[in-house]
């Protein structure tokens, strides 16, 4: 059996999360310390207590759902898993991708926190709240939906595809006219649902530039390592190991289209049989067997989760 890590993105969180493992687990309890550390806060005490919307400000929400992660990921270590021996590729989902970074060992976890933290930040500042808007389109398949995004689209007020999430689960990006434009024509053309997203800023898409700037100059300060094992990046929907190529991949990812359907699929081209979802709930659990029914997918979330897989692995 070949078997992928996937790590989940924003969207993902909630108040609690994690705290189960880290009362059970000193090695997960340490990685949410680390982080604490790194960022010179109690994140954790947001994490675990909330309030809800000070979690969901992308600032927090970016490093608190890598921290889940990686807690996680530490628990599956000490019961046993060992990544080079017993999977072949990690992957994740925008913000996921530093998860599955720091998991690989390609970064440090400090500097994951520290990364997301300005990731978070330049991309809340990248645009005023109120100017750019997100919305999920259900039923029309991606190069439907980039049509409809370059008709939306004017010289002035730009809309894009975003998330290529799943079949007919296409995630559009832009200036709030023009995603409201991108709206009526998908309802025209015979979308199930078009829906804005309660999101603070534009994700993925030309306005994140000022952000991928940042990144740019946050990233070159940063040691990158090869990672264990391969990752497939948003930006490519295909492996990657070179630690100059992962850092252009990681700022070409704030403006660019999270390929996460073609990623999947490319995970099933290369003899992948099994996902398995590490962090915080279960999004892309729900969104692989939307995209394949070749793939067993699971997601791991809480102690009796840990105990399931690493009895699966024996």
């Amino acid at each position: 059996m070949s078997r992928a890590i996937i790590f989940p993105g924003q969207g993902s969180q909630s108040v609690g999360m994690g705290r189960g493992l880290a009362s059970q687990y000193p090695e997960a309890r340490e990685v949410f310390e680390a982080v604490d550390d790194a960022l010179g806060e109690k994140l954790s005490a947001v994490i675990w207590n909330g309030p809800g919307e000070e979690l969901t400000l992308t600032e927090n929400a970016q490093p608190a759902l890598m921290a889940v992660s990686l807690a996680t990921f530490r628990v599956l270590e000490n019961q046993g898993f060992n990544l080079s021996i017993h999977a072949d590729y990690v992957a994740g989902h925008s913000l996921g991708e530093y998860s599955a970074l720091a998991a690989s060992g390609a970064l440090t976890l400090a500097d994951t926190a520290k990364l997301l933290r300005i990731r978070g930040k330049a991309m809340q500042q990248a645009v005023p709240v109120g100017v750019g808007a997100m919305a999920a389109l259900l039923g029309p398949d991606f190069d439907t939906v980039v049509e409809i995004a370059a008709k939306a689209s004017t010289d002035e007020e730009i809309c894009s595809a975003a998330n290529d999430n799943a079949p007919g689960q296409v995630v559009i990006s832009g200036s709030a006219a023009a995603v409201a434009r991108a709206i009526d024509l998908a309802k025209e053309a015979g979308a199930k649902r078009a829906v804005e997203l309660p999101v603070s800023a534009p994700f993925h898409c030309s306005l994140m530039s000022p952000a991928a700037d940042a990144m740019r100059d946050a990233l070159a300060d940063v040691e990158i390592s090869a990672p264990q094992i391969p990752i497939v990046t948003n930006v490519t929907a295909a492996s990657c190991s070179d630690p100059e190529e992962i850092r252009s991949r990681l700022v070409e990812q704030v403006t660019g289209s999270v390929r996460w359907r073609e990623s999947v699929e490319w995970l099933c081209q290369n003899n992948v049989t099994e996902l398995v979802e590490v962090g915080s709930g279960k999004v892309l659990t729900g969104l692989a067997r939307r995209i394949t029914r070749e793939l067993v997918a699971s997601a791991i979330n809480e102690a009796e989760d840990v105990d399931a897989f690493i009895a699966s692995l024996t």
